[in-house]
């Protein structure tokens, strides 16, 4: 019984030792069967257990099944030691004892950026953010708004018309047109939002653009509320330095119009960049923001406002022109691109 012992712990400790030093799951598995396959080492020896007396037999059964045990655990640790190793070499191809590397979080486009700038801006001077379809009909579009059958901007060569006689919206006025249809004065609203023209890409132009519009009714809104709206607006977006002026315009939806400018954000209003005329101005000194005016009451009336009491301004303008303006870009069509290098500045 000695010797059969001794055969069994002997093999385990040699098998053990050997198993330290392989490096392959083929390695692993030509040692498996040595010990353990079906003429190996441990099988072989419990054969022998027959020729011992019913006394020795149960001791010597029970070392060799530890044995037995030992050597399968050892083996399949090893073996899960080599896959995973495998593994992590597949996949990575890397050093693991290398640095992580850090993940590029990505940022807001500057016309999102914008946008939402200007959102709040205009929240804190009581307006609220609505939201309207980009497809719209053309009362909405224009009927409402005071617009002649006869306007260049109803053209199909300015307007992107369905089939069915619905079109991409040319400016986010129609959201003003759903707001009045639904709510009873005051409104106090801006809209954001996206607006399509046919127009010809060119630095100040592009057919797919964004625009914030803002509308104001109440009783006896006055003009002057509507310049001190629109002067908090350059001074918050542009800084206290910024320069202002209104000049009077035409829409059909207001009335009276204007137009408002601020000075030239790169020449200071000067119209002399670092290189003489100023590209962003082109040397006038001053640079247009926005388009608006009282609300002509022939909307008022579409809309089923009293127009004997109620009064209101709105005004409307390009996020790419502020964007523009905001960070000195001289071509918005940059903004679309999506050059990294560009993006990355903002």
């Amino acid at each position: 019984m000695p010797n059969l012992k001794e055969t069994l712990e002997g093999a385990r400790d040699e098998a053990l030792e050997a198993l330290a030093e392989l490096t392959s799951e083929d390695e692993v598995e030509a040692l498996r069967i040595r010990m353990l396959g079906r003429k190996g080492i441990v099988p072989a020896a419990m054969k022998e257990m027959g020729s011992l007396s019913a006394e020795e037999r149960p001791e010597v059964g029970k070392v060799a099944n530890i044995v037995k045990n030992q050597l399968q655990d050892a083996l399949q640790a090893k073996l899960h030691e080599l896959q995973a190793a495998s593994r992590t070499v597949a996949v990575t191809g890397l050093d693991v004892t290398l640095p992580g590397r850090r993940r590029r979080i990505g940022l807001k486009h500057p016309i999102s950026r914008v946008m939402d700038e200007c959102v709040e801006i205009f929240r804190r001077q009581g307006f609220i953010a609505a939201d309207g379809p980009d497809i719209e009909n053309e009362y909405r579009n224009f009927d409402a708004l005071n617009t002649p059958a006869d306007h260049p901007a109803r053209d199909l060569q300015d307007t992107f018309y369905f089939p069915d006689g619905r079109l991409l919206r040319t400016h986010t006025s129609p959201v003003q047109i759903r707001v009045m249809e639904s709510q009873s004065p005051p409104v106090r609203i801006v809209a954001p939002g996206r607006c399509y023209r046919r127009d010809t890409p060119d630095p100040s132009h592009v057919p797919n653009f964004h625009q914030i519009e803002g509308l104001y009714v109440a009783e006896n809104v006055s003009l002057a509320e509507l310049k001190g709206t629109l002067y908090n607006f350059a001074h918050e977006m542009f800084g206290k330095d910024v320069k202002t002026r209104f000049r009077p315009h035409f829409f059909p939806f207001t009335e009276p119009s204007i137009e408002f400018d601020i000075s030239c954000v790169k020449c200071g209003g000067t119209g002399d960049a670092e290189n003489g005329r100023c590209p962003l101005c082109k040397s006038s000194g001053w640079l247009e923001v926005a388009g608006a005016g009282m609300v002509d009451p022939a909307v008022f009336e579409a809309v089923g406002y009293d127009t004997e009491k109620y009064t209101g301004f709105a005004f409307g303008m390009g996020i790419e022109r502020l964007a523009a303006l905001h960070y000195a870009i001289t071509d918005i069509r940059l903004l679309y691109e999506n050059n990294v290098r560009f993006l990355e500045q903002f």
